[in-house]
């Protein structure tokens, strides 16, 4: 069989203070159910750390109402650096992220409300969608969209994490990888313009090319109920030279350090980025222990060098007090796991 995408487990996130970090992001993004938590050394990602095994700290955090998570990472061998110019649209990288929305009026009064740092005002996309833009005390930028699709409903005005906008130097290149390898095989919309609902942003008043890219099928898998639909944006500047938004700097470093995606059927998606001319940088091989979760992880990267991340989990962490796991070999990979057995998961919650 070939390989199954579950959906975008979560977007890594480099920071100063994973602590600090973990409590912004569940009190205002409701990502507050720590799936993980690990101090540990990354002894795997030598091509992106300068060639040597890092120290770091990290917190996989869920929103239950669905989603993706975030992978909150922070170096303790060393101090994380921030880039090395203000990063602007269409820059090469993960600019944003996504975050799903119940309602989009009554998100942005929400975070205007609680001080939030709003850029700019609502707007329309091309595709006549009400959205707007945050960041969060670390200078990471959030578009906030609206979706109908829920696993819980809960307080929280968000769910997790919906996809990304992410820079590219060729347009045509991008919409191949995400199209080919990830499943993005629809176009909402394909514009070249100068657009209102980016005017606010750093670089948002340069002349671009913006793709919208959906997938058509449903995403299938043990998880794919809970992280649910999402969607890339894919920006190309023409009016300047974009910059790579890692240059001399690690993985791990301040900022979106990656795009992780739920699979199953890691040697077959190995095969198929091969084949397409995006070979695994990194593959842990068996299953790798991360703590109270295992599988087995491998990284590629997309035509500009943006790491895409695939996690194939073997066991997954479900009332951890009592130290209940799900073993996931043993089970139709395909199939969902059932609403009730992931729903346990919220006695891990954390306020």
């Amino acid at each position: 069989m070939s390989y199954i995408i579950s959906g975008i487990q979560q977007i890594g996130i480099g920071v100063a203070d994973v602590q600090a970090a973990f409590k912004w992001y569940r009190q205002h993004f409701g990502t507050d159910i720590p799936v993980f938590e690990e101090a540990a050394t990354a002894a795997l990602m030598l091509p992106y750390t300068g060639g040597e095994p890092r120290d770091r700290h990290a917190i996989l955090a869920l929103n239950l109402q669905g989603g993706g998570g975030f992978e909150i990472w922070q170096y303790t061998s060393r101090t994380p650096k921030p880039p090395h110019f203000e990063l602007q649209l269409g820059d090469l990288g993960i600019f944003a992220t996504k975050i799903k929305c119940k309602n989009v009026r009554e998100t942005y009064a929400y975070f205007e409300k609680k001080g939030v740092n709003i850029i700019g005002l609502m707007a329309k996309d091309p595709a006549g969608k009400e959205t707007f833009y945050i960041s969060d005390p670390y200078g990471n930028y959030f578009q906030i969209v609206e979706s109908k699709a829920w696993f819980t409903e809960g307080k929280h005005h968000t769910g997790g994490g919906y996809g990304c906008v992410i820079g590219t130097s060729d347009m045509e290149k991008a919409k191949r990888f995400y199209s080919q390898i990830l499943g993005y095989d629809t176009i909402v919309y394909d514009e070249k313009n100068r657009f209102g609902d980016y005017q606010a942003l750093p670089g948002g008043a340069f002349h671009c090319r913006r793709v919208l890219l959906r997938h058509s099928k449903p995403r299938q898998g043990a998880f794919s109920k809970v992280l649910g639909k999402s969607e890339i944006e894919l920006v190309q500047v023409i009016d300047r030279e974009a910059r790579k938004i890692f240059k001399d700097r690690f993985w791990g470093d301040l900022g979106f350090i990656h795009l992780c995606y739920d699979i199953f059927g890691m040697d077959e998606l190995k095969q198929k980025c091969k084949n397409l001319g995006h070979p695994f940088t990194v593959d842990s091989g068996e299953s790798f222990d991360m703590g109270e979760a295992a599988g087995r992880f491998a990284y590629t990267e997309d035509p500009d060098g943006t790491l895409i991340e695939f996690v194939e989990t073997h066991k997954l962490p479900l009332i951890k007090k009592i130290g209940w796991y799900k073993n996931m070999k043993k089970r139709d990979p395909a199939q969902p796991l059932p609403d009730w057995m992931m729903k346990t998961m919220r006695f891990g919650r954390v306020k």
